[in-house]
């Protein structure tokens, strides 16, 4: 390894030992301008690597931010949205009341246009076009498409109590907590004597009663 070290230095300090020789015999300027240029492409060749390496990290990052997004739960605050049959009637009114041209090339480049016009159509349909899909909406035709779309917000979970499920498939949909003065088929004992269920949500305080397991010791 040793070996291999000192073979790496004297390569690469090759090309210095070649211009100092060639300063001290006379070629002085050469020499300079030499040594300015290696010096040069050193410090070139050094960003290159290291703007690659930051872009490749950029780029990780970005991507295991959007593989979190995609694996995060489904409990998000957004309501459901359901396309009247008037839709594009009322989506017109508006984008004329805001002395738009109503066609599908106009386009949505003007920040308080598209300020006003994504307010007005907020009010109109009582639903706003959320933050992650400004973006999208370049022309009329992609606010006609964004207001088209229905957005259904059922959790899955609650979607399963309108499904025909098999047979030998039960889902219990609300919580069951041991509670000795009512779980008493078996005289109101539990498999875990030791452990109390407890309730500490505020939500869930008034709904679901807990149980304090009294112990052995003092």
């Amino acid at each position: 390894m040793a070996a291999l070290i000192r073979h790496a230095w004297q390569a690469s300090s090759s090309k210095y030992s070649t211009l100092l020789r060639s300063a001290l015999t006379g070629g002085t300027t050469d020499a300079r301008r030499d040594f300015a240029a290696v010096k040069k492409f050193g410090k070139k060749k050094k960003n290159e690597k290291e703007g690659r390496f930051r872009k490749t990290i950029n780029l990780a990052t970005l991507q295991a931010e959007r593989e979190s997004l995609a694996t995060r739960g489904y409990l998000r605050p957004q309501k459901s949205y359901s396309p009247a049959t008037d839709v594009m009637e009322r989506l017109d009114k508006v984008c004329h009341d805001e002395g738009l041209k109503i066609v599908n090339e106009t386009r949505l480049d003007e920040p308080i246009v598209r300020y006003k016009l994504f307010t007005a159509c907020g009010k109109e349909f009582s639903h706003a076009i959320p933050n992650s899909l400004l973006h999208t909406v370049e022309t009329i035709a992609d606010l006609r498409k964004f207001y088209l779309t229905p957005v259904n917000a059922t959790v899955p979970l609650d979607a399963m109590r309108d499904q025909n499920l098999p047979e030998n498939l039960h889902i219990q949909y609300e919580y069951h907590r041991f509670i000795p003065e009512t779980d008493t088929m078996f005289g109101g004992k539990t498999a875990f004597p030791k452990s109390s269920t407890l309730v500490t949500g505020l939500k869930y305080k008034k709904k679901y009663p807990g149980h304090t397991a009294k112990t052995s010791w003092p």
